[in-house]
């Protein structure tokens, strides 16, 4: 039988084929992570330009380089540049903190949890929050307008978080199921009390329940956006520290311990890194639903389950999400608003469908 000779391969070729895939491999997340931030930085610009008072790309950059004392590009009038810095920027300042937020605490929700489907608004901390809020505006409780309100949700999300981990401890340990079941029940309950508080409140008070339900960063200042930065920064910091053990703890709960994790310890820290991201968030923006769910998820499909690349990637993928799902609420019916929370449960729940399925038909694996 005639062979069929195989082409000639030089031997330098073949010493630096295999090299190849694995230096491409090693720059994956370098790629990544620069990719997100390029794509972050031109869906900025592109927020930042659009709306009723219509701004170039060119007169965005310009007016920042202006601000940093660079005399570099075309300068906006007065009135394009009071509405890029009292209310564009501080917009998607706080859309960048709240989606990042969001993405960082799903991932690490899902890490902490082994739960591909788990997200922060499962423990009650979203819930507890707008309870917080509606609370102080129906009651009256305290002084202080916005802030008081503000901190009242901040508060009531964390009392709210911590008060699901106490009820689901015991024996010194934490049932993950226990965990999530009581999580649902408190999400049934302070629904309950949401809307009994909205039927004794006032028409007044209805518009302004609206803004907490609905989810927007409508109301963006740069004062909010100093109160809440400090908050995401350590939390999310805190979060990056924990990277190593949520890699260890994907092998299991037994072989975690044998490698020196407290899985106990790990959950707690997880668990206050999630309940201060998630409800400062929502202290500022109301409840915006499923950006910590599908970001990681989206995030873990192209860079894999290894949390330091998939906690920084998932901050860059929310905040990304949540800026362009802003922009999108503003321009779409112009000139009214949607409300951003209902326009990324209507972008979110159909890729939830979809992620409910590609981790059915794996036997519960990651998504």
């Amino acid at each position: 039988m005639t062979q069929i000779a195989k082409p000639h391969q030089p031997p330098a070729v073949r010493a630096v084929v295999p090299r190849v895939v694995p230096s491409i491999r090693r720059m994956r997340p370098a790629l990544l992570l620069g990719g997100l931030t390029v794509a972050l930085c031109v869906a900025v610009v592109v927020a930042a330009g659009a709306g009723a008072y219509a701004l170039t790309p060119a007169e965005v950059l310009g007016s920042v380089a202006h601000r940093a004392g660079l005399a570099i590009g075309p300068v906006p009038a007065d009135m394009g540049d009071q509405v890029l810095w009292e209310i564009r920027f501080p917009r998607i300042a706080l859309a960048l903190i709240v989606g990042g937020s969001l993405g960082v605490a799903g991932a690490v929700m899902q890490g902490a949890f082994a739960n591909p489907l788990a997200e922060p608004g499962v423990i009650g901390v979203s819930s507890g929050a707008v309870v917080g809020a509606v609370a102080h505006i129906v009651l009256g409780l305290g002084s202080g307008g916005t802030w008081s309100i503000t901190g009242a949700a901040f508060l009531g999300g964390l009392v709210t978080v911590f008060g699901v981990y106490t009820s689901a401890r015991a024996d010194g340990r934490t049932e993950v199921v226990t965990l999530v079941l009581t999580g649902i029940a408190v999400n049934a309950m302070t629904g309950a009390i949401i809307g009994l508080l909205m039927f004794f409140a006032q028409d007044g008070e209805l518009r302004s329940i609206t803004f907490w339900t609905l989810g927007s960063v409508g109301g963006a200042t740069w004062a909010r956006v100093a109160v809440v930065f400090p908050v995401g920064v350590v939390a999310t910091v805190l979060a990056f520290t924990q990277a190593r053990q949520l890699d260890l703890l994907a092998l299991g709960e037994r072989p975690a311990a044998h490698l020196g994790v407290d899985v106990e310890r790990l959950r707690i820290t997880c668990l206050t890194v999630v309940a201060l991201l998630t409800a400062a968030a929502v202290a500022v923006s109301g409840i915006v639903m499923f950006v910590g769910l599908v970001t990681p998820h989206l995030v873990r499909m192209v860079a894999g389950p290894r949390h330091t690349l998939l906690l920084p990637a998932s901050a860059l993928g929310g905040s990304l999400i949540l800026v362009s799902a802003d922009l999108v609420a503003r321009v779409a019916a112009a000139p009214a608003e949607l409300p951003l929370g209902v326009l990324t449960s209507l972008l979110g729940s159909p890729l939830f469908f979809w992620l409910l399925r590609r981790t059915r038909s794996r036997q519960g694996g990651w998504a």
